[in-house]
């Protein structure tokens, strides 16, 4: 009888103490709820147990009952801004929130530019200075976990354990953009409490962050949905494993660099007189190689010094867009896959003689860009650490013999691999955003686009499908702000096509869904860099757009914006919406930028006037234009500004494929 009732007694205390809230990550110390709010909170607690939530703002309780598999959520209403406040949970045992502030929360999600921290992998301007001085107790961050799922997730991965105060030892890991976009508004609107979740990663597409539900809306995205929907992860990988091979083999036989398993254009004896030449580096798209996905081989022959002769080398060739092969004198001494990845491969010294050497690149490009791209001083031999010589290196970048050999868009490109592959679509919102739902916000800002820039006119309708999708799933019309892509890449000479002018033109045009605004960046970019530094810009320019669109300060917000056109004789005249404080340049230089065409859809470089709010642009090569292109490039040059500052936004009045 005492061993049973000893028993019972024991499982009693089990249970109570078992008997305890467990909440998602998203819900920790140091959180900012939104204000004057019906806030959703929710968790899982024992299974049908009264669960009781109090507030201290208010010492209200609410109270619900666990469903059969232990979950619950109860709305609790917020006061204005202010704390720090303490919840307090209880189901038989208490736990408490505490430092808890009521404020603005706003997501902050894209890819890389949007994750790009103060310092570390990325570090802004003046970054040093930026980190000593960002002592906000009422800013809190949440660093969400780069992970993918293929199916909604319930709760987020969060290794740093929850919100985090912003202050010099919390600031540097986190998105530069949110931060200094969040900074600006606090500073800007009496110092309310602001909360930022940072759940973005870099080189992601934009149908990965949308929901399967809604992504089988579009037609392109269908089968990819369905097919994560319905088959197990084991079943993907091995259809995945099984497609691939199918693709490589088809690849292989199509590649006439390739013979019976034979590297026949690597090999130091192979005759590349009757190849083109290239200089290098550059992507192949401004090289001559316009519109090009696939396969290309590029071949240099170089002279080893003497007495480098049986010493282990450094072979350096920048960073290669997409994957690539590299050789040398025939013998495979490297490879590597992804984009953004600078390439320095060891040449074992017993390929090392001195002579004629022939280093060949197989470079393998799946979209947008493609080949070599950085500066020529990436691009060099020289001898192994350790080493020396009277020769410190062998210069590489210039000409270079290339052939191309497999088009992608002729033979297909490879299939993705699914093992925490983010760029597959709907694993980011299963993970990222999912859990995040239905979290009280205000908004979000998005950085996105370069990795869907070879598809800018899917964009115009999966961009907004995917804002529209977010605001599905909170069942709120929050307001969306977004940046437009940055100027990068090498200039061009002569006006001409880019994809990345169409993604823009895809972000513009998505400004008709209501309650978008854009930061335009086209002036604060940088060719050599896909990620530039200036990110106070970047979330300074999309605070303006939240402070005057959804705070209702009375700013200028925008820069000018194309509205209409009308044809005058051999001239062209524009009008813009956004032309605060008049149209200027802001170098107060003649307008650049601007290029017009007559009915031949040939492009020649534009004279361009400021006339009132208006612009005038014609062209003496041009006796009968129909059509104007303003700052279409990837890195165009241009000066069109308002009285504000604000840069005019990219645009065309043509609509040519």
């Amino acid at each position: 009888m005492k061993k049973n009732l000893f028993s019972i007694m024991f499982l009693l205390i089990a249970v109570s103490l078992s008997a305890h809230i467990q909440l998602p990550l998203i819900f920790t110390d140091n959180m900012v709820l939104q204000q004057q709010s019906e806030a959703p909170i929710w968790g899982k607690a024992t299974p049908n147990h009264k669960v009781e939530i109090t507030t201290s703002w208010n010492s209200e309780t609410y109270r619900t009952t666990a469903g059969p598999d232990g979950s619950w959520i109860v709305k609790v209403q917020t006061p204005v801004a202010g704390g720090p406040y303490a919840i307090t949970f209880s189901d038989g045992k208490k736990l408490v929130l505490n430092n808890v502030m009521i404020g603005e929360v706003w997501i902050c999600s894209g890819q890389s530019n949007m994750e790009m921290p103060l310092a570390g992998w990325g570090q802004v301007l003046n970054y040093e200075q930026e980190i000593a001085n960002a002592n906000y107790p009422d800013i809190r961050l949440l660093q969400v976990d780069r992970v993918t799922s293929n199916r909604p997730e319930y709760d987020l991965k969060v290794s740093t354990g929850g919100w985090q105060v912003c202050s010099p030892a919390t600031i540097a890991g986190f998105s530069s953009t949110g931060y200094f976009f969040g900074r600006n508004l606090h500073q800007n609107m009496k110092n309310v409490p602001v909360g930022l979740i940072n759940t973005s990663w870099g080189g992601t597409i934009a149908e990965a962050w949308t929901s399967g539900e809604t992504l089988k809306n579009m037609p392109d995205f269908r089968d990819a949905v369905q097919r994560i929907e319905t088959k197990s992860n084991e079943e993907i990988l091995q259809l995945y494993r099984q497609e691939f091979k199918e693709w490589n083999t088809r690849m292989i036989d199509a590649d006439k660099g390739i013979v019976d398993n034979r590297v026949v254009w690597a090999e130091s004896a192979f005759s590349d007189s009757g190849w083109q030449e290239m200089q290098l580096p550059g992507f192949w798209e401004e090289k001559g190689l316009a519109d090009f996905d696939g396969v290309a081989w590029f071949r240099k022959t170089v002279d080893i010094p003497s007495e480098w002769n049986g010493k282990e080398l450094l072979l350096n060739i920048g960073a290669v867009d997409d994957n690539e092969i590299t050789y040398f004198n025939g013998v495979e001494i490297g490879k590597t896959d992804g984009w953004n990845v600078i390439r320095t491969y060891k040449v074992p010294a017993n390929l090392v003689k001195s002579g004629k050497a022939v280093i060949t690149v197989r470079v393998a490009d799946t979209g947008g860009n493609g080949g070599f791209h950085g500066d020529k001083e990436s691009m060099r031999i020289t001898l192994s650490a350790g080493l020396s010589g009277n020769s410190s290196f062998i210069e590489i970048a210039g000409n270079w013999k290339y052939k191309t050999t497999v088009d992608f868009k002729k033979s297909g490109k490879a299939p993705q691999s699914p093992e925490n592959n983010p760029n597959r679509p709907t694993v980011l919102f299963n993970a990222m955003i999912h859990p995040i739902v239905p979290y009280a916000i205000k908004g979000a800002i998005w950085y996105q686009g370069e990795s869907n820039a070879d598809r800018a006119y899917q964009y115009r309708e999966l961009f907004p499908l995917m804002i529209r999708d977010w605001r599905k799933q909170w069942n709120s019309n929050f307001p969306f702000y977004f940046v437009q892509l940055a100027n990068f890449m090498d200039v061009q000479n002569e006006p001409g096509e880019s994809d990345w002018a169409e993604l823009r033109e895809a972000q513009l045009q998505t400004l008709h869904l209501d309650h978008t605004g854009m930061a335009v960046t086209i002036d604060i970019g940088d060719a050599r860099d896909i990620h530039p530094k200036d990110k106070q810009g970047v979330g300074n320019r999309l605070a303006l757009a939240a402070r005057a669109l959804t705070y209702d300060q009375k700013i200028t917000y925008s820069g000018p914006l194309y509205r209409l056109y009308t044809l005058e004789g051999n001239k062209i005249r524009i009008a813009f919406d956004h032309t605060d404080g008049g149209l200027k340049t802001k170098d107060n230089q003649p307008l650049k930028g601007f290029a017009i065409a007559g009915p031949d859809h040939r492009f020649y470089w534009a004279d361009a006037v400021i006339e009132g709010n208006e612009i005038v642009v014609s062209s003496s090569k041009v006796l009968f234009p129909v059509a104007v292109r303003y700052a279409w490039g990837n890195n165009p040059i241009c000066n069109l500004y308002n009285g504000a500052g604000l840069p005019a936004s990219p645009f065309r009045t043509d609509d040519w494929k």
